[in-house]
């Protein structure tokens, strides 16, 4: 069976009807390859009995893209051979495109990377009206290029400048936002009107060639040595280095093969963007964002971490307890899903406070035409702010989000789980405090987890699930089903003191901090955070938590664990926060001071007087921005390392996952533990090991590192 049906009707319209066997969406793969090649002879042949062609799919969605099983395995070796592929299936396109006769793409769902790009390569583009449908070039968030013409067709299309958005950043719309940019050409109310315009097309349009393909074509917008157009390339490269801080090559080579091809022919800019294309196929930011953002998530969002053979729970009514920022914001995420909230604080003033939270976001929507006044309203339905534990009943699900002290916390859990529905679960918001130390309040402690949410809630996806020694599967079961029933990732790790994420961004916290105490430059630690792929710096980030809620959390630590008879191990980074909140009463940024000023209008700046406290400008050790680099990196990456040794995290995805979407470990390296594999495994040792003689024991390279850089072996 071909992978492209052929079918000419009476009317001598030609229907290609996209159709990959065994397959639930179509895909760029050799069969696709080898029907396009059958297909595009059969035209030629057929040239003079057709009038015109539509291209649609018999899947749900129109086209997902190229194969990206096929792409992982691209490696330099394999370059030659991988540009003469392309080239040949961009031939194939471009002869249906250039064949004289009226082409038309009836877009019956989504069609996104290869996908659109095949329907630009149409003359004239129908979607259907549904807003579910999603059209877009998405492959730079994989560290790709559109391969299929998409840099060379769109800017030809709609304008250099209107199509870097789709192309530089990924940016994905429904039919009816493509109409307006001018991707689509019309809409279409069912797939019967789909094909009738489709088909209308053709008959008022006999023959048809492209704008660009015609003499005298002009670029919508302005060429690049138009006057106006010229002079805003030549700020883009800076502007886009400051949003890349150079560690993404492929909004800077999309840019580039996007302007060096619209300064030639059509054909030669195809060429272009092949070599570019090729290129970043090979590299290895490819590899890495490929391997993590697609394949790794891909096998956490089909519940590789569940445990199996529990059936799918469904959640109707959740308890959240507190309603500061984190559970305001777990509120939000869980009634925009629609699930029916209790929002409970001390107080009904603090409790609808809270649900306010929700009514600002939710007024945000509707101004936005995100959303109905309708759909707000019955969103704030959802949620109940309450100050009575009794509306706590019958709850399946109850979320502690109580401020980070142990004897608090015990007091909510005991308060509310008498009420909770027969058999609901019981889960704590805690950053650090372990699952199976809060589980002693519980007199069901099976049905206790941690379900720690990232701040703001209605922006960050990631949901870190905490399994405590007495976590029931069932419990973990239905805790994962309801982080995805909220439309977040799961990542599940076993219990420890400030688990996997909060471990991790401790160590990027305090390393950033000790480089001050050192007498490093604060804005140098902060420009080697950016530099690294940070989304920001350590400084400021530390503003963000607030200094006082670190120092607490420290303290809260020390005191577990002294009282367990264990030792603290103290940290150069405790000096510094403890001088500039105690010596200096800079507490962060929501007490208006930390590491950086906060003026009541303008924008922060770090604070004039951290080098007179820290930094003696004589002694100043000079350091190069690639030491601090690697030390930012490689501080998470030795940690998250220990993570698996001790068996806190269970998978290599989850690790790779959670850093990137839950402490913005670099998105460029693919996660923390690809970004070890990615360096390779032996040279990260021997480089943990020099920065261990350098600046103290924190970066000696585990065990469990140590065995695999003895051959060299991959994390895995």
């Amino acid at each position: 069976m071909s992978a492209i049906g052929y079918t000419i009707d009476a009317d001598k319209i030609l229907t290609l009807t996209i159709d990959m066997p065994g397959q639930s969406a179509n895909t760029m793969n050799s069969d696709f390859r080898e029907a396009l090649s059958e297909t595009a002879d059969k035209v030629k042949a057929d040239i003079d009995t057709i009038r015109g062609i539509i291209i649609t799919s018999a899947k749900k969605t129109f086209f997902a893209g190229g194969d990206l099983n096929e792409l992982f395995k691209v490696t330099r070796a394999d370059a030659a051979m991988f540009e003469r592929m392309v080239t040949d299936l961009k031939a194939d396109m471009r002869a249906i495109e250039t064949c004289g006769k009226p082409v038309v793409a009836a877009i019956n769902g989504s069609a996104l990377g290869g996908g659109l790009e095949i329907c630009l390569a149409c003359h004239h583009r129908v979607a259907l009206d549904d807003d579910s449908i999603q059209l877009g070039l998405p492959e730079v968030t994989l560290g790709l290029l559109p391969g299929g013409g998409g840099t060379q067709r769109l800017p030809r299309m709609i304008g250099l400048e209107a199509a870097f958005p789709f192309l530089m950043e990924g940016r994905k719309v429904n039919p009816k936002a493509a109409v307006k940019a001018g991707i689509v050409d019309e809409l279409a109310a069912s797939a019967e009107d789909l094909m009738a315009k489709a088909r209308a097309f053709i008959n008022a349009n006999p023959t048809c060639q492209q704008p660009w393909d015609q003499k005298g074509f002009r670029f919508p917008g302005g060429a690049p040595h138009h006057p106006a157009m010229a002079q805003k390339l030549a700020i883009a490269p800076a502007m886009l280095k400051q949003k890349t801080r150079g560690c993404y090559p492929a909004p800077e080579r999309i840019l580039s093969a996007a302007v060096e091809g619209a300064q030639v022919d059509y054909d030669n800019g195809d060429r272009i963007e092949t070599r570019y294309f090729t290129e970043l196929v090979i590299g290895q930011v490819a590899k890495n964002m490929t391997g993590t953002f697609w394949f790794q998530l891909n096998a956490i969002k089909a519940g590789e971490s569940r445990p199996k053979g529990i059936g799918k729970a469904r959640f109707s009514k959740v308890g959240v307890l507190g309603a500061g920022m984190m559970g305001a914001g777990i509120a939000y995420a869980t009634a925009t899903r629609g699930i029916n909230v209790v929002l409970k604080d001390v107080s009904m003033e603090k409790a609808q406070k809270g649900k306010r939270y929700s009514e600002n976001l939710l007024a945000k929507k509707v101004s936005r035409g995100h959303l109905t006044e309708q759909e707000k309203a019955a969103t704030l339905d959802r949620i109940t702010a309450a100050a009575d534990s009794d509306d706590l009943t019958g709850c399946d699900l109850v979320i502690e989000a109580v401020f980070e002290d142990s004897g608090l916390k015990a007091k909510v859990t005991q308060e509310a789980e008498p009420r909770m529905a027969n058999g609901g679960i019981f889960a704590s918001n805690t950053s650090t405090i372990p699952i199976t130390q809060l589980a002693e309040a519980t007199a069901k402690p099976e049905n206790f987890i941690g379900l720690h949410f990232f701040s703001p809630v209605d922006k960050m996806q990631l949901v870190e699930i905490i399994v405590g020694d007495k976590t029931s599967d069932d419990t973990l079961a239905r805790a994962f089903d309801y982080v995805q029933q909220i439309g977040k990732i799961p990542i599940v790790v076993n219990d420890s003191r400030g688990f996997f994420t909060s471990r991790v961004f401790g160590t990027f916290v305090n390393e950033g901090v000790a480089m001050l105490g050192e007498g490093i430059h604060p804005a140098s630690i902060e420009n080697a955070g950016l530099l690294a792929g940070m989304p920001v710096g350590p400084l400021a980030v530390s503003d963000e938590v607030s200094l006082t809620l670190i120092q607490h959390i420290r303290d809260q630590s020390r005191k577990d664990l002294e009282a367990a008879g264990k030792e603290w191990q103290s940290h150069p980074a405790e000096a510094v926060i403890d001088t500039l909140v105690n010596e200096h009463g800079r507490k962060g940024k929501a007490a208006g001071a930390g590491f950086y000023d906060y003026p009541a209008s303008g924008k922060k700046s770090l604070w004039p007087a951290l080098t007179d406290v820290f930094v003696d400008q004589l002694q100043a050790p000079r350091v190069a921005l690639q030491e601090l680099k690697d030390r930012i990196l490689f501080i998470q990456a030795i940690e998250t390392v220990r993570c698996l040794e001790e068996g806190v995290l269970r998978t290599v995805e989850d690790a790779n996952v959670g850093s990137i979407f839950g402490i913005g470990f670099a998105p460029w390296t693919g996660g923390a533990i690809q970004f070890i594999n990615q360096y390779g495994v032996r040279a990260f040792a021997e480089r943990a090991g020099e920065l261990a003689a350098k600046y103290g024991e924190r970066f000696t390279p585990p065990k469990l590192l140590l065995e695999k850089a003895e051959n060299n072996t991959a994390l895995a």
